[in-house]
């Protein structure tokens, strides 16, 4: 299958399903999904951004997820070998959404979306910094 166009995309990510990921009938469980994007999110910024979030959170800005949708359409077991795509598929003045999909070999596994508004350390609703946003556009 075909990678989505006109997405930023980051760097693949590797991981291996470990035994805790998975459920009683021995494949990953449905929300441990969730734990995927945000390891091909957090290396999406160290890559296309050049600073791991942690410098965002030092600088006073936030990145909650505000809304997720998940589709799954095979599942993954325990010692697989996934690949994480991660893409930038939409910003605004205070939002970020990431498009995901998950693969086995070529094999899509899973795809979604997560969307994040850019917060303050209080919780409180901000703009997106200039130097974020006009970095990803300059992509």
């Amino acid at each position: 299958m075909e990678r989505k166009s006109g997405l930023k995309w980051g760097q693949p990510v590797s991981y291996r399903v470990i035994y805790g990921d998975t459920d009683k009938a021995g494949v990953v469980y449905y929300a441990n999904y969730l734990k995927l994007f945000e390891i091909g999110r957090t290396e999406w910024m160290r890559d296309i951004l050049g600073k791991p979030y942690r410098e965002l959170e030092n600088s006073g800005i936030l990145f909650p997820v505000v809304e997720v949708y998940v589709r799954y359409k095979a599942p993954a077991g325990y010692d697989d070998l996934l690949t994480i795509h991660t893409a930038l598929k939409d910003i605004s003045k205070v939002t970020l959404t990431f498009y995901y999909e998950i693969k086995r070999h070529d094999k899509i596994l899973v795809t979604g979306n997560t969307k994040h508004a850019a917060a303050d350390t209080t919780g409180k609703l901000t703009r997106i910094p200039k130097e974020i946003s006009l970095g990803i556009k300059n992509l």
